[in-house]
């Protein structure tokens, strides 16, 4: 019997608002035996969201990083109380907890395992603050090991870091199947995104409406366009380098547009192990929530009674080249995939806006990657410290706010 069945996980959740954090309750609800809430945390943009789901949660703290929020969050807590029928008297209202740091220490939280569902790289001090007090920490936060990688190997001990992109958490599945050194490349599958099969030529006059419309996933307006560009793959292939240590020669992305197997990882001997699944955020989030074992009936599985055809297609790199723009500057180390990362998010800000062309979004990064100094790359080391990581970022969306400002003058 497992430490998941005798006795009941302590959660915190990073982000509960969002897609990761409200599907995360979802499974929490249908399995009241194997988790509960201690703590939750959001920006402050949805206070009524998040005062219903501590009161029902019956969280001991909420942690909200919009410190205006306080007393309308406090209010909420109160409305949410009253509304499951407790009086003034013996409403439980949580502890509350506000500003920049605010999230930094609820990842600190007494529990078990912190589950970091925030968006950007707000999300890796959380992350060093929860792996520093010996948390297991359920990883969705991107930036953690994109920006700010080299930190968070430093941090983690054997074990404490368990993924839960749907991508990620099928490598680390099927690397169970043989040992580190059996292991002979990762194949991250990518969707394909709404523009999958087309040329450059024809992605130049994509517009934000087309490159919000994912055939597969139900994802925010960030990573939906990071989709479409293929830049959410390549800030996977980082991450995977990070999490598993592979090399980023033996590190591949395929397109395979039914999002059913959701990686694989080849052997030494020829042999490749491939996790499938529909595609459903639930099972990911689950397996990371109840590691290493697993969550009963956390999704649905594929169905072996219905015909299917699964497709694979090698990704076309003229088109996107966002994958091999990020194995460079992966390659090149140091603050190259922080750097990358920040130029992207100022990038898609500015094609949302209507300021820069679909095209321009991934020729900006590379823009940017190639003006970068000495310092913020390969040939400065690693970054000592989250300050090292911020620096960089700003130095990137500066550098790609000009660049931008200057293609919409010419």
């Amino acid at each position: 019997m497992t430490d998941a069945k005798e006795e009941q996980r302590e959660i915190v959740l990073l982000g509960s608002t969002g897609s990761i954090g409200t599907q995360a309750i979802d499974l929490v609800r249908a399995n009241p035996d194997r988790f509960r809430v201690v703590g939750i945390g959001a920006g402050g943009a949805n206070p009524a969201l998040l005062a219903e789901q501590a009161i029902e949660l019956g969280v001991d703290v909420v942690a909200v990083a919009d410190a205006k929020s306080v007393e309308d969050i406090q209010l909420r807590l109160f409305a949410a109380a009253t509304k499951q029928g407790w009086t003034s008297g013996d409403a439980r209202i949580p502890k509350l907890i506000a500003g920049r740091r605010a999230m930094t220490e609820l990842a600190a939280w007494p529990c078990h395992t912190v589950l970091n569902g925030i968006t950007g790289s707000i999300g890796l001090e959380p992350t060093l603050a929860a792996l520093e007090a010996g948390r297991q920490v359920a990883l969705a936060n991107k930036e953690s090991l994109v920006a700010g990688g080299a930190l968070v190997r430093r941090a983690a001990a054997p074990g404490q870091l368990v993924p839960v992109d749907s991508e990620h958490s099928a490598l680390a599945q099927c690397l169970r199947s043989g040992t580190a050194e059996r292991v002979a490349k990762l194949v991250l599958t990518a969707s394909g995104g709404p523009f999958r099969g087309r040329t450059r030529d024809q992605l130049a006059e994509v517009t934000v409406d087309q490159a919000l419309a994912h055939p597969t996933w139900a994802m925010g307006p960030v990573v939906t366009i990071n989709s479409a560009t293929m830049v959410n793959k390549a800030l996977e292939v980082i991450e995977a380098h990070e999490l598993f240590g592979i090399d980023y020669d033996d590190l591949h992305a395929v397109v395979h547009p039914q999002s059913v197997v959701h990686s694989m990882v080849e052997f030494t001997d020829g042999s490749t192990i491939a996790q499938a699944s529909p595609p459903d955020m639930r099972l990911p989030i689950g397996h990371a929530l109840a590691w290493p074992d697993r969550l009963p009936a956390a999704a649905k599985p594929v169905d072996w009674s219905r015909a299917a055809d699964w497709h694979f297609e090698p990704l076309d790199e003229t088109a996107f080249p966002a994958v091999a723009l990020a194995k460079a500057a992966g390659r090149a180390g140091g603050l190259g995939p922080a750097v990358y990362n920040a130029a992207n998010e100022e990038a898609v800000a500015a094609f949302r806006d209507g300021r820069l062309p679909f095209l321009g979004i991934v020729d900006t990064v590379e823009a940017v990657l190639a003006a970068a100094p000495a310092d913020l790359l390969g040939r400065g080391g690693e970054p000592a410290s989250v300050a090292d990581v911020l620096e960089a970022e700003k130095w990137a969306r500066s550098s790609a706010r000009k660049l931008v400002l200057d293609a919409s003058e010419r």
